[in-house]
C-alpha cells in the first residue's frame, strides 16, 4: 500500500513511534489522518502539526465503543488502521491480575476492537490494511515483563489470524515489530534501570521513532507480514525456530548476565 491519498487512523499518536508515524503519513501525502490517543492535549497537538487533514480525539482502546468510533474519519472511511497504542507492564510473576488485565485489554482487544470496527466496511469496498504494532516482545519474549511479552505475543498471533481468513477478500495485515525505540515508556526504563531497559539497550541499536516510521512506509509499499526495523530481530527469529531448545539456554544466559553481571 501507497499512503497518498488514503485515509489512516493512528492510535497512540501523541507521541513516540505514533507520532512519528502519523507526521510521515501526512508527508507522504495521506489525505487524512486521524490522531487518537488517551492524551488529548498531545494528539491536539500533533494534528496541529500536520495541519487541515489531520483530526485529533481523545480515545481509549480498550473500549471497544470509543475504537468503533474511530470507524469513520471526519474525511471518510478509514484505508489503514495502525492499531499502535500499547503499554508496559514491569513485573513477572509478581504482576498483579490487574495489571495483566490491563495490559491484555491494550496490547490485545484493542486489536480485536479495531478489527471488528473496520473490517466489514474495507472487505465492502473492496479491501484495506491493518498494521498492528506488536513489538519484538512478541517473537522473542521480554526479560522482565511476563504480562508484556506474553500479550504482545497474543497480538501477532491474532494478526496472523486476521491474514489468514481475510487476505482472499482483500485485507492486508502487518505487525511492526521494533526492539528498542527512544521512547517516553523505554526513558523510563532506563532511568528506573529495569531488566527489560537494560535488556533492550543490550541488544541493539535504539531508534529514533522518526527511523521505525520509514521503515513502516517500506513495509507497507512492500506489504510484508513482519516490518523490522531492527533486522537482526529477523535472524534471532530464525535462530529460534531453528533451535527453540538453544535459543532458550542462549537467552536463559543473557538473563542472567543481565542480574549477575
Amino acid at each position: 500500500m501507497h499512503v497518498r491519498d488514503k485515509l489512516v487512523v493512528v492510535t497512540g499518536a501523541a507521541s513516540g513511534i505514533g507520532r512519528a508515524m502519523a507526521l510521515r503519513f501526512a508527508a507522504e501525502g495521506a489525505a487524512g489522518v486521524m490522531i487518537a490517543d488517551l492524551d488529548e492535549t498531545g494528539a491536539r497537538a500533533v494534528a496541529k502539526e500536520i495541519g487541515d487533514r489531520a483530526t485529533a480525539v481523545r480515545v481509549d482502546v480498550s473500549s471497544e465503543a470509543e475504537v468503533a468510533a474511530l470507524a469513520e474519519t471526519p474525511f471518510g472511511p478509514v484505508d489503514l488502521f495502525c492499531s499502535n497504542a500499547g503499554i508496559i507492564g514491569g513485573h513477572g510473576l509478581d504482576a498483579s491480575d490487574q495489571e495483566w488485565s490491563s495490559l491484555y485489554g491494550v496490547n490485545v482487544l484493542a486489536h480485536v476492537y479495531a478489527a471488528r470496527a473496520v473490517v466489514p466496511s474495507m472487505i465492502a469496498r473492496g479491501g484495506g490494511y491493518l498494521l498492528n504494532t506488536c513489538s519484538a516482545a512478541g517473537l522473542i519474549s521480554c526479560p522482565g515483563d511476563a504480562p508484556y511479552a506474553v500479550t504482545k505475543a497474543a497480538a501477532i498471533a491474532f494478526a496472523e489470524w486476521l491474514a489468514i481468513h481475510y487476505a482472499s477478500k482483500g485485507i492486508k495485515v502487518s505487525v511492526l515489530c521494533p526492539q528498542g525505540v527512544r521512547t517516553a515508556m523505554l526513558e523510563h526504563g532506563i532511568e528506573d534501570d529495569h531488566l527489560t531497559a537494560r535488556a533492550v539497550t543490550a541488544s541493539g541499536a535504539i531508534l529514533d521513532p522518526s527511523d521505525v516510521a520509514g521503515t513502516v512506509i517500506e513495509g507497507l509499499e512492500s506489504e510484508r507480514f513482519h516490518i523490522f526495523p531492527h533486522p537482526e530481530v529477523a535472524e534471532f527469529v530464525r535462530r529460534k525456530a531453528e533451535d527453540p531448545d538453544r535459543w532458550l539456554t542462549g537467552m536463559s544466559r543473557f538473563v542472567d548476565s543481565l542480574t549477575n553481571p
